[in-house]
């Protein structure tokens, strides 16, 4: 893959025509017009795209400037990858090309939102590139014409990716090797042990009263998956974490890690007090 940053309207038409495939959108208004990225990428955006052997773009990263508490920050609103690239490590090189141009315009932190229940991306965000999540927004979107997306409200993690933290720069140079982590990890108390049934997941009841100084929350994989076949039960999952989340995001905690488990088809949120 070729990794480069965009600057004409053809690039930006390119964009516009993957995310429609990337999100499978019905509506054009959830996607991001050519004409809007190519006048933010000249005025402080950040654009990259990752192309193959023939050209053919793969994947893109975008994001705009921002402020938070009067620091200019960026805010990344889409990572999209092509289906046939997921495996490719394709998403974090894009990642790592936004971090690098970011730190060179003088900017250390770039935020955006994600899917609390999308297990894959839960794992790059925080075992590959060393996120923390403070806030958990609901429903933030309203209704999306994504499939993705479709029969469950958008809610969502912020994520805060602080460029040059210890623990950012850690991830990044362990290259997805696991790192040695403290005994207390594995016995942190479960919120939420699930409960299988017909070989699906179903979120178990939840524990609120905990305060030990790390706590585990589990949510199941393959929850694109779900949304299509078994809504009903998405919808359970998302109510469940939504409850989970807030209330212990009031409570001072934090998400700091991701425990990605395919072969039990669970996740499980590494949550510890702010220090």
């Amino acid at each position: 893959m070729v990794i480069r940053e965009l600057t004409n309207l053809e690039e930006c038409r390119q964009v516009a025509a993957l995310e429609r495939d990337v999100w499978g959108y019905a509506d054009a208004e959830d996607v991001v017009p050519p004409p809007v990225l190519t006048v933010s990428i000249k005025r402080g955006g950040i654009l990259i795209g990752g192309f193959d052997e023939r050209g053919a773009m793969k994947g893109f990263v975008y994001s705009i400037p921002a402020v938070k508490n009067g620091r200019l920050t960026q805010w990344s609103h889409m990572l999209g990858v092509a289906a046939d690239a997921r495996e490719s490590g394709l998403g974090r090189r894009l990642k790592l090309a936004q971090r690098e141009r970011a730190l060179a315009m003088g900017i250390d932190l770039i935020e955006w939102t994600f899917d609390p229940l999308q297990a894959p991306n839960a794992h790059l965000n925080f075992a590959r590139l060393g996120i923390v999540v403070e806030e958990y927004e609901e429903n933030i979107y309203g209704d999306s014409s994504s499939p993705l997306h479709r029969g469950s409200p958008t809610d969502r993690f912020v994520a805060e990716w602080r460029l040059t933290a210890p623990q950012v720069e850690r991830r990044i140079a362990a290259d997805g090797m696991a790192l040695i982590r403290d005994a207390g990890v594995g016995s942190a108390p479960l919120v939420n042990p699930s409960i299988e049934r017909s070989k699906r997941l179903e979120p178990g009841p939840a524990d609120l009263s905990l305060d030990a100084r790390r706590l585990l929350v589990e949510i199941p994989v393959g929850y694109s998956q779900m949304l299509v076949e078994h809504p009903a039960l998405a919808l359970e999952w998302r109510l469940a974490a939504r409850a989970i989340f807030q209330h212990y995001f009031s409570h001072g905690y934090r998400a700091v890690d991701f425990f990605l488990s395919r072969a039990s088809s669970r996740g499980h949120y590494l949550l510890a007090p702010e220090p």
